[in-house]
């Protein structure tokens, strides 16, 4: 099968074994709404926070994005197909910068994986998905910790950032954003986070 996401460099590109190769490549909101409009319109989304959107809609989210220095977007491509949706944050220049006391290095992430085909079965892919991310962030990027801020309804995404070693943070109620270009409701979240001594033992 070729790779349509060849010709697109990536920022890191890491292979494990019985895995596969992740590349982590920066959003091109005009090429990539219309496949992140179908995942993030699913109701296994719903906690994204774009239920509802129409494909305009989102690619004028991702395109207002791409003016940011401190909001970042990345496509996650696993052996040549689209795998997940990694978006990156400086956290004093976020809501959740409001909600706990920042520390130099703080990275903030959030993760929306694709949704498995019908009837497949994806052994290790949250695994192997978030140890390519992670390298990325703490490594590539050479950051201290890593911060998520799930919704404390979403049970799902708060175990699976327990079983990668985030430790559990404080919960607590994010701010209203209502600005020209974003807005956001109010958000009551679960903190968690993972340092780089914990990840990679150093």
């Amino acid at each position: 099968m070729s790779d349509p996401y060849a010709s697109r460099p990536a920022v890191h590109e890491q292979t494990a074994g019985g895995f596969g190769t992740v590349r982590v490549l920066p959003l091109d909101p005009a090429a990539d709404a219309p496949l992140l409009h179908r995942w993030v319109s699913e109701e296994r989304a719903v906690f994204w926070g774009m239920n509802g959107l129409t494909e305009q809609q989102v690619l004028d989210v991702y395109a207002h994005m791409e003016t940011l220095d401190t909001h970042h977007a990345y496509l996650l491509v696993k052996d040549g197909e689209a795998a997940g949706l990694l978006q990156t944050y400086e956290p004093e220049a976020d809501r959740v910068g409001e909600c706990y006391p920042v520390e130099p290095g703080d990275i903030g992430m959030h993760l929306l994986l694709a949704p498995p085909e019908p009837g497949g079965s994806r052994s290790g892919w949250t695994a192997g998905l978030a140890a390519a991310v992670t390298a990325y962030l703490l490594l590539g990027l050479d950051r201290r910790r890593i911060v998520v801020d799930p919704d404390v309804a979403n049970e799902k995404a708060i175990t699976r950032f327990a079983r990668q070693g985030f430790v559990t943070g404080p919960r607590v109620v994010l701010p209203e954003v209502d600005l020209p270009d974003v807005y956001l409701p109010e958000k009551r979240a679960q903190l968690a986070f993972l340092t780089r001594e914990v990840a990679f033992g150093g």
